[in-house]
């Protein structure tokens, strides 16, 4: 076993301390990741805090990590020691499952978490990316391209496939209106992911406080969801509305404001169910979908991707000392867009 550090929540709602802790001895298959940087999710409050039941204790959060690679066992083909490489929201998955889909394995039963689950023994708890190393399965290990600064793309491994694969598989791109609701961490990444695809889009926002930066990002059009006026406006505007926040808000507005057969897709995860109307739907042939990170093939897809548009968060850097105050922040959606920890932090 080889000793890390880190920082952990001992409790629920507990505030996370320093904590040292061991991960596995690298295997011949496994890839050993000095941990650079780590993006502060909202699901790591949720999971920290035990907001969404379930969780084990003492928990390392986090799962949008990026760093280097330190070591390399000697079956391992795709990886050597230098390169930069991310690690997203899980770790392992079923390899013998009779449902196994490399194209859709998020959705797929035995996905071991970053963080908050446990390994493929059975036993051992995982330990996410609040922490100075990991030791993570070569299939499980995500390229990062050279022309990203590995701490503005550390969110890419969350926030970033999070919008890609909804984004992708609904097929936005030119000739197709995009909504984006929210202009948080997920948000701003949806505008700047479906601009480079193409598509024409606009940002749905509770005020025009972040309009500037959403038309910096690439959208073409920003409206007050406060101003009532912008939901007569719209009415049939839009092939595709991506939802990226946890709120209560008025799902038939929002569904009125797409054309026939368009489709609103949740991401965000509301507390309390879903009030819809059937006529909302039925109106216009209309859906309402959800969708949840991606697989290993499409994240790597998405990084190459946004390799190639130098497509990066706006991030805010913190010392991991500062993650306390960080997740209150979160909780206040006072950040643009995302808070990522600076690893080096762990050596004070």
């Amino acid at each position: 076993m080889t000793v890390a550090l880190g920082f952990a929540a001992a409790a629920a709602k507990a505030p996370l301390k320093p904590y040292t802790f061991e991960r596995r001895t690298p295997g011949e298959e496994d890839v050993s990741i000095d941990i650079k940087f780590c993006g502060v999710c909202h699901s790591d409050i949720h999971q920290a805090r035990d907001e969404w039941g379930g969780a084990i204790f003492p928990m390392v959060p986090g799962h949008e990590v990026a760093g280097v690679v330190s070591a390399v066992g000697s079956k391992v083909s795709k990886f050597k020691v230098g390169d930069h490489v991310g690690v997203g929201c899980f770790v392992d998955s079923c390899t013998t499952c009779a449902t196994r889909n490399v194209d859709q394995e998020q959705y797929m039963p035995g996905l071991v978490q970053t963080y908050n689950s446990v390994e493929a023994d059975g036993v051992t708890p995982t330990m996410g990316g609040y922490s100075n190393h990991m030791v993570v399965k070569e299939g499980y290990v995500l390229s990062i391209p050279d022309n990203l600064p590995l701490d503005a793309a550390a969110p890419l491994l969350c926030a970033g496939i999070t919008l890609y694969s909804p984004l992708h598989h609904w097929k936005a791109g030119p000739g197709k209106k995009v909504a984006i609701i929210g202009m948080g961490g997920l948000g701003h990444m949806g505008v700047k992911l479906a601009y480079a695809m193409g598509a024409d889009v606009t940002v749905l926002s509770q005020t025009l406080s972040k309009q500037e930066d959403g038309l910096r990002f690439g959208a073409a059009h920003y409206y007050a969801t406060n101003d009532p006026e912008t939901f007569t406006s719209l009415q049939g505007e839009f092939d595709l509305i991506i939802n990226t926040v946890g709120a209560s808000i008025d799902w038939n507005a929002y569904l009125n404001l797409l054309k026939v057969d368009g489709t609103m897709t949740l991401i965000g995860v509301p507390e309390a169910p879903i009030p819809v109307s059937a006529f909302s739907l039925i109106g216009g042939r209309r859906t309402l979908a959800g969708s949840m990170i991606g697989s290993i093939k499409e994240t790597q897809e998405m990084l190459d991707f946004c390799g190639k548009h130098n497509i990066v968060a706006d991030i805010e850097l913190i010392p991991i000392q500062s993650i306390n105050e960080a997740f209150d922040r979160v909780v206040k959606s006072d950040v643009r867009y995302r808070f990522v920890i600076d690893m080096a932090s762990l050596k004070a």
